[in-house]
């Protein structure tokens, strides 16, 4: 594979804060009587508030806001065990070495991801699409374009790097190629990512004159 920019993913790609997510929303969903497994099997890469929405309907936006309010403090709160997933680290510090273009895009806001991004210990991105930048999350594609957008490259020259099947499809919608590492096996459109890994090790970045070459690692 070849490309100009990386557009990653945060929870899931680059951290894991899947003990922090959920312990979060399980406690939110036995707070409001919610099955908190109907909770966990809906929230993986979506932004908070869209599953707010699905969750509380009937319900007015400003008790829907008031919920996302308390739930973003709790989150932002919630990192101890968070910790950057193998191979983040060094990934991220050689597209750097190399001076190859890398963004963020979550579905997280700018509390919550910086907080993970911070435990996890990776670099601050220059480019870092959180949930309050656009209007649309996964699976639409609108964070995507945004991210290619902000690096100044088009989204056909980007590789999207993702775990959740929101955030594939987000990526394929928005015309990126798509390296899916450690989705789930029931992911939707699996068959037309670029590449199915299981971590981000497998993962070697060259310099190219057009931008990077991408290589598994044996």
């Amino acid at each position: 594979m070849e490309c100009k920019g990386f557009l990653f993913d945060l929870d899931g790609t680059l951290v894991d804060s899947l003990p922090a997510v959920e312990r979060a929303w399980v406690n939110w969903a036995k707070r409001r009587g919610v099955d908190p497994q109907d909770v966990l099997d809906f929230i993986h890469g979506k932004q908070a508030i869209t599953s707010l929405r699905h969750f509380m309907p009937g319900e007015s936006e400003a008790a829907i806001q008031q919920e996302f309010l308390l739930l973003e403090q709790v989150e932002a709160q919630y990192t101890e065990g968070v910790t950057a997933l193998p191979g983040a680290a060094a990934l991220l510090a050689r597209l750097n070495q190399l001076d190859i273009p890398w963004a963020i895009v979550t579905s997280g806001s700018i509390p919550v991801a910086t907080a993970r991004r911070n435990a996890g210990g990776l670099p601050q991105p220059e480019v870092f699409i959180t949930a309050e930048q656009v209007k649309k999350g996964k699976p639409q594609p609108d964070a995507y374009l945004l991210g290619a957008e902000r690096l100044g490259l088009a989204p056909q020259d980007c590789v999207v790097v993702e775990d959740a099947a929101a955030g594939i499809l987000s990526g394929l919608a928005a015309g990126c190629q798509v390296i899916a590492v450690n989705a789930p096996a029931d992911a939707p459109k699996l068959d037309q990512v670029d590449l199915l890994l299981s971590s981000l090790e497998q993962i070697a970045v060259s310099k190219t004159e057009q931008g990077a070459a991408i290589n598994l690692v044996a």
